[in-house]
């Protein structure tokens, strides 16, 4: 045999080679501890590889997937190569890094397993370009397709560049701080503070001083002096939920705030000026409640410069599988699970849920389901029994079926508003054609209305 087939390649020549390629490379002894860290690896995980070198590896890579499902440990144990898994990891700064790894097996010349080796490629950039194709749909940490909420987005990006006072109103659970926090962080004033207080969970007294602040001695147990929230709020945003809330008299004082741009805290004899953005928050009338006199028709003006009315989610329903699926990433990256999403039946299920409680009472069903769910797939089992119109008592099978149908129903509805009402329009749109939609829609009871658009030409 030719003796340069058999050559060993040198330590060196292995580190040169390894050092190579742009992916990051490690290997691990039979201690999991690293023997070999490549330059790629270095570069993105920040560690040089003096320092990486000996350690246990989930010191040194520290991913999502480490403590749940690590992809070495289930190759040691099957034998079998894991490839393309995804993942994230935090590197020597803390920042979060998505990444795909693969591992094998590494066996001397006897077959004995000795180690592993992993590769890991930075996906930054891939995630974001996935994150600019899909910002049309993210304003913030507020997700939407729907029509009515991308009018919201677009408005909201333009109020934040003016210093206009901001009233949202909507009902609870449909994401009014969000919006309040996407509005202050699109503004110039994005570098100064954000303060969120919300009126309706503090009595009177406690919020006047919460907003206002007060000085040492203004009453017992004032021993000294306590800034308040407009003065911390200082260059930045003050957001005031359920303003709508707030008594008679304490109006009084928050209009006087809004209009001389200063705050007199609580036993103090000086005014404080403060340069402070507010946007207020209300799911109440506040119209009828001036009609009532229960609320003052010159501090409604005061805050009424700029109205955004933001839709319930029943009303919204094209926006659940996206809200779902931005609630399974953020709770894989907060309880370091790695739930894929959800199956079919279960997601027919959330559709067809009427969310009293908004986002935040789907964002709960998907906490429940987190809990139940380990890995793998969320099914109609985990999710809660008050919801999607699961009965204890009921047929199953049936229930699904309703369901099923309800979120078709929903689909087509949302296509036949999004083309205009043009019937080939939202049959091209479904991908499905024309005689199946009209079919669907005769089972489903879905009628087209007058000005359904069927005498105009598809384009």
């Amino acid at each position: 045999m030719d003796t340069e087939t058999t050559r060993q390649i040198s330590p060196e020549s292995a580190a040169a080679i390894l050092d190579s390629i742009s992916d990051g490379v490690f290997t691990i002894d039979e201690n999991w501890r690293i023997s070999e860290f490549n330059r790629a690896a270095e570069e993105i995980t920040g560690i040089p590889r003096q320092e990486a070198i000996g350690k246990p590896c989930h010191e040194v890579f520290r991913a999502s997937m480490c403590e749940v499902d690590c992809a070495m440990k289930r190759t040691l144990k099957t034998g079998e190569p894991e490839v393309n898994r995804s993942g994230f990891i935090v590197d020597a700064e803390g920042s979060r890094i998505p990444v795909s790894v693969s591992t094998a097996l590494l066996r001397d010349s006897s077959g004995k397993i000795i180690g592993g080796a992993e590769t890991f490629r930075d996906l930054s950039l891939v995630e974001a370009l996935r994150k600019e194709l899909s910002g049309r749909y993210q304003l913030g940490d507020m997700v939407s397709r729907s029509p009515d909420m991308q009018q919201i987005f677009e408005l909201a990006a333009q109020v934040a560049a003016s210093t206009s006072t901001v009233l949202l109103r909507g009902e609870t659970g449909t994401g009014k701080e969000l919006l309040a926090r996407a509005v202050h962080g699109l503004s110039p004033r994005n570098k100064g503070p954000f303060m969120a207080v919300n009126c309706g969970a503090l009595p009177d007294t406690l919020l006047e001083s919460e907003l206002f602040g007060y000085k040492a001695g203004a009453f017992t147990g004032a021993n000294q002096d306590k800034p308040g929230r407009f003065a911390r709020a200082h260059g930045g945003t003050l957001f005031l939920d359920e303003i709508g809330d707030i008594s008679p008299a304490l109006q009084v004082r928050l209009l006087r705030v809004l209009q001389e741009k200063q705050v007199e805290p609580l036993g103090g004899t000086a005014p404080i000026d403060v340069d402070v953005r507010v946007i207020a928050a209300t799911h109440r009338d506040l119209e009828k409640m001036v009609e009532a006199g229960e609320f003052r028709q010159d501090l409604f003006y005061r805050i009424n410069v700029i109205k955004i009315d933001i839709p319930p989610l029943r009303k919204r329903k094209e926006d659940i599988p996206l809200l779902v699926n931005h609630f399974i990433e953020r709770f894989n990256r907060i309880q370091a699970k790695a739930v894929k999403g959800v199956t079919g039946e279960a997601m027919a299920l959330l559709m067809t849920h009427d969310y009293p409680g908004n986002v935040r009472e789907l964002e709960n069903r998907i906490e429940h389901a987190f809990v139940l769910c380990e890995n793998g797939w969320i099914e109609p089992r985990h999710l809660p029994e008050s919801g999607g119109g699961i009965k204890s008592s009921g047929s199953t099978a049936a229930n699904f079926q309703d369901a099923v149908n309800a979120f078709e129903a929903q689909l087509i509805r949302e296509a036949m508003r999004e083309n205009g009402y043009n019937r080939l329009k939202t049959a091209r749109s479904l991908g499905i054609h024309k005689t199946t939609l009209f079919r669907k829609m005769k089972s489903l009871g879905i009628e087209f209305p007058e000005y359904d658009g069927r005498n105009r030409i598809a384009e």
